[in-house]
């Protein structure tokens, strides 16, 4: 076989291989927002990807490397907010209607991979870095959103707390989904009680 065909057979072997590879990865991100990463087996990975388990095994080793490859592809589909489009808004109550508006927004359009995330993870070792990556990213958030704010000390922490839960999956959830509001009452509703915050006492009310 001469060099050029065994250097076009092993280009071609390497397409197949990569193909395979993003089947699978597309599957397990498909059953992760049907039936939850807890639910996913290797098993139905493979039928769903069309493909061996031991297939899925050579591209992924373990758990942990499939979930990795899962949240990046879902990821670059899904974008996060960029909280640096944030910064550039000076007034703080804008700068925080905005951040909610685009969180909002996003956990809309999300919203059946993430209920899944949330109620899967704490039984789903494999999902601890992709959690450590939110968890980070919406530490960025919160800094993003109280910078340049006058708060300190404990009023400063109330306000990043009343922020941290503003922002969160769960408020909105709460707010949309339990009690009806629509995404731009619920926001309005944590912005006006991030603003409260910076009157609420810091010591136990005396009886």
């Amino acid at each position: 076989m001469s060099t050029e065909r065994r250097t076009y057979t092993k280009r071609r072997r390497a397409e197949a291989e990569q193909a395979t590879r993003q089947r699978i990865t597309e599957a397990a991100v498909e059953l992760h927002g049907s039936v939850g990463p807890a639910r996913t087996t290797i098993s139905a990975v493979a039928d769903r990807a069309g493909v061996q388990r031991a297939t899925v095994y050579r591209h992924f080793p373990d758990e942990e490397a499939l979930f990795a490859a899962c949240s990046g592809h879902w990821a670059a589909a899904n974008p996060l907010p960029d909280p640096g489009t944030w910064q550039e808004i000076a007034g703080h109550p804008e700068r925080l209607r905005r951040a909610l508006a685009d969180l909002y927004s996003f956990y809309r359009s999300n919203e059946a991979m993430l209920e899944n995330v949330t109620r899967d993870r704490p039984f789903v070792e494999a999902m601890a870095k992709p959690a450590a990556a939110m968890l980070a990213y919406f530490e960025v958030v919160i800094e993003t959103i109280v910078a340049g704010r006058p708060e300190r000390g404990h009023a400063r922490r109330r306000v990043k707390a009343a922020v941290g839960h503003a922002t969160s999956f769960g408020a909105w959830q709460s707010l949309v989904r339990q009690h009806g509001l629509d995404d731009s009452e619920a926001a309005a509703m944590m912005a006006a009680m991030v603003e409260a915050t910076r009157s609420v006492g810091g010591s136990a009310p005396r009886p």
